[in-house]
């Protein structure tokens, strides 16, 4: 296989073998897991370069119905700096007690138009939703699936999706051009706004690196965030809290699980996989949203997710999968199996791999549930 960067690809792959990566927990000097764990975050959280000043939350409820045994608020709270996040949570109508919680994370996508709409049933739900819906999720929502199981599931946008969207009427001309010719809410105005968000993204990733801040650093601000709301609620156990997602969800866990020790349990889907190779042959696949300028220089991403360990974490491989390599994907696999085994905790890391592309269908969903129910439904 040739790799992208032609006749550079040596250059690249030097680098790559150079990298000491000090902070992987496999790394000779680590064996206290809490000391890693208190500098590496330190370090990760340096490099996140995002550190607003505080600000209220200003919660809002919005709406307030049942729906197929499910009690739904549309909820909403301020951000230090763009648009309120709207957020959706659920859980069973008649529950009592405590309820394990959930924070559901939306992907990227290649659609940015709506975020939380992705993963929750919806009585208006658009068309173009229903058609998404099957393509990556076997056709469920399934974070409305989650919370018929007995949980208090919350799902929020993420900076540049959905209530958080970039405004086209507050861009330049020039870079919206046409945009706008279609009614608001048609298939067409919102395959366009895709497009444009999409090519947009390399003027977002400059403009944060040259402010001296991050995408991934504001991401993982948004999604703490919305833990904090979260664990706000009375009917969840603070204990028994879990995340996960597919895709830019799975980054989303990955940063969330490693930096937040209030995440109990986490589940990546379709986001694992080595740097060196992503970089020598998927780097065109991948989203500036989970670009970190000098991480890999101290840690690889299954490095980052072990932040999460020992405690249980899951990661969901697609065979298939055209944004990585199998070999990429099992490299990381491995890795993660040693670093849990050197934690003493090699039965808290489950990795799966299953036929078909890039998804996060029905049996692997059912398969995420179970390895929650095991450890958030208990009391601890």
């Amino acid at each position: 296989m040739r790799a992208l960067m032609g006749n550079y690809a040596d250059m690249l792959a030097e680098f790559s073998s150079n990298l000491k990566q000090p902070m992987s927990f496999l790394a000779d000097e680590w064996t206290d897991v809490a000391r890693w764990q208190a500098e590496t975050r330190a370090a990760v959280t340096e490099l996140l370069s995002y550190e607003p000043a505080p600000v209220p939350m200003d919660v809002r409820v919005d709406r307030q119905y049942v729906s197929d045994g499910l009690l739904y608020e549309h909820i909403s709270y301020a951000q230090p700096y763009g648009p309120r996040t709207e957020g959706i949570l659920m859980r069973p109508e008649n529950a009592v007690g405590k309820l394990p919680g959930f924070l559901a994370l939306h992907d990227h996508g290649g659609f940015k138009y709506f975020g939380k709409e992705k993963l929750v049933a919806l009585a208006d739900e658009h068309p173009i939703l229903g058609d998404f819906k099957r393509e990556y999720y076997g056709g469920r929502s399934w974070a409305t699936e989650l919370a018929k199981r007995g949980y208090c599931v919350f799902v929020p946008d993420v900076f540049l999706w959905g209530s958080r969207k970039q405004l086209l009427e507050t861009l330049p001309e020039w870079m919206t051009g046409k945009a706008g010719k279609h009614p608001e809410g048609s298939r067409e105005a919102i395959e366009e706004y895709n497009n444009l968000t999409g090519n947009y993204e390399t003027i977002i990733a400059k403009s944060l690196f040259l402010a001296g801040s991050t995408w991934p650093g504001i991401m993982a601000y948004d999604d703490r965030r919305a833990l904090d709301y979260l664990l706000s609620r009375p009917e969840v156990d603070a204990q028994r809290v879990g995340c996960g997602g597919l895709s830019g969800g799975g980054t989303r866990t990955i940063f969330l699980s490693a930096l937040d020790d209030r995440i109990r349990a986490c589940c990546c889907v379709g986001f694992m996989c080595g740097f060196a190779e992503t970089v020598a042959h998927r780097i065109q696949c991948h989203t500036w949203m989970f670009h970190l300028p000098g991480l890999a220089k101290l840690m690889d991403l299954h490095d980052l997710l072990s932040l999460h360990g020992p405690k249980p974490t899951m990661v969901l491989y697609d065979s298939d999968d055209p944004l990585w390599t199998l070999e990429g994907q099992q490299h990381s696999d491995a890795q993660l199996q040693r670093i849990y085994a050197k934690m003493d905790a090699s039965a808290m890391y489950r990795g799966r791999f299953y036929p078909g592309g890039h998804k996060f269908d029905v049996p692997m969903q059912e398969d995420a549930f179970a390895f929650m129910d095991a450890h958030l439904k208990q009391e601890v």
